[in-house]
């Protein structure tokens, strides 16, 4: 196991060294599964641990995260918990299981099991290995289903023929790890994506399952690749019914990577971007805002991500509208643009082929975005304003005037203030 951890980070060894630890007390067997496996393989970065034991995995979690002081999640349900680390390494373990379908694209139920039980259960033959971590097994990769040989000869592949049946989420996974490294999905395997996608196994699925397999495609760094071949293989039905991806689409999902590029360069320090909303937004872009808000609905997005996506269908054209006319003043650019999140600025950044336009974006985010005035209530006080609700009134045109160039220090907004408030 030795040559395999060579290439990682000091707290990915420990924690390793830790899991091995804690399963010799426990007398009990442990491995690293999954896509970590497969990672350390293709000496791929992978931040997300993956932990199998043939045994108690809840309780070899708790005990796992009172070592670490880490919170800890269980999933009593599936016998697995999750740990979240202050680095951002990610700690799944789970108890060696069996999983049995009730029906299609149901969630399985689970029933104990050994390793070999737990590793049927996966999508794919890359996605199956393990390494041993204590007893008999340390240090030894073990490969029921040949992935290191798929590895090779870049396969994907899955390990039995209702695969897609069973979960028609691996459908998306499937696309997401074939564009991701450049892999076949092999002749037999995609046999089956296609005769899940013309039963249209996707529609069938909880949406929210959908939701979490369709992010990850869209943060991928290959995502139009993805998109196209997502179209290619099953198409957006089981987003919307009336979605397509146009040319127009393909154009903008372009343009959209550009200023995703161009804004993290130019603004390293700023918050984080959600570059998967964008893309989101650019693949919804054609549909109709009663269909988005279904979207947003059906696949429960986050009350802040399902805003994003909604201001920016409602705005764009407005503002592109408003944007395009000559000789727009600082303030107005501010007062569009301010509002809307630096995502949905961007996509209308990246539709708009109006330099005027994107000068003015762009000028927003260098001089005007976050701008504020340095006078506060208790100056007004000092000046003799009693306080009421024309405050804000005050307020609203000392910024207007320091956006527009006309003042800029605080001495020039309390003479500002005193030339237009009448004593």
């Amino acid at each position: 196991m030795k040559n395999y951890l060579n290439g990682l980070n000091r707290e990915l060894k420990q924690l390793i060294l830790l899991a091995q630890s804690i399963a010799l007390e426990q007398g009990i067997s442990a491995y690293l599964v999954g896509g970590f496996v497969r990672d350390l393989i293709l000496k791929a970065k992978n931040l997300d641990l993956d932990i199998v034991v043939e045994g108690n995995g809840i309780k070899f979690a708790e005990e796992f995260s009172c070592r670490l002081g880490a919170k800890l999640i269980r999933h009593k349900r599936f016998a697995t918990a999750t740990l979240i680390l202050r680095s951002g390494i990610k700690l799944d373990i789970a108890s060696a299981r069996k999983e049995f379908y009730p029906k299609p694209a149901a969630l399985p139920q689970v029933i104990p099991g050994n390793l070999r039980d737990d590793s049927y259960r996966r999508d794919f033959s890359i996605n199956a290995m393990a390494i041993g971590l204590s007893g008999k097994d340390a240090g030894r990769l073990i490969d029921y289903f040949h992935g290191q040989e798929d590895l090779r000869s870049k396969k994907i592949r899955i390990l039995h023929s209702l695969s897609f049946i069973d979960d028609p989420t691996r459908i998306l996974r499937a696309i997401r790890f074939e564009q991701r490294y450049n892999f076949k999905i092999e002749p037999d395997t995609l046999k089956n994506l296609k005769k899940a996608a013309r039963l249209k196994m996707l529609e069938k699925t909880e949406p929210q399952r959908l939701r979490d397999e369709l992010i990850p495609v869209l943060k991928e760094k290959t995502v139009l690749k993805q998109i196209k071949r997502l179209r290619e293989l099953v198409g957006f039905a089981f987003i919307n019914k009336r979605l397509l991806l146009s040319p127009k689409n393909r154009v903008l999902f372009k343009a959209a990577e550009s200023q995703i590029n161009w804004f993290k360069k130019t603004y390293p320090k700023r918050r984080g971007l959600d570059s998967w909303l964008i893309y989101f937004m650019a693949l919804l872009d054609s549909l109709a805002t009663r269909d988005i808000k279904s979207v947003c609905r059906r696949f429960a997005f986050r009350k802040g991500e399902a805003k994003r996506i909604l201001n920016y269908k409602q705005s764009n054209r407005v503002i592109m509208g408003e944007l395009h006319r000559s000789q727009v003043k600082p303030a107005k650019i501010f007062s569009l643009l301010e509002p809307l999140s630096y995502e949905a600025i961007l996509l209308i950044k990246a539709k708009s082929k109006d330099k005027k336009i994107n000068k003015y974006i762009a000028d927003f985010f260098k001089i005007y975005n976050g701008m504020c005035i340095s006078v506060s209530g208790d100056d007004l006080r000092k000046l003799g304003i009693l306080p009421g609700p024309y405050y804000q009134g005050i307020f609203a045109k000392i910024l207007q005037a320091k956006l527009n160039g006309k003042i800029s220090t605080k001495e020039q907004e309390l003479a500002f203030i005193k030339k237009i408030y009448r004593y």
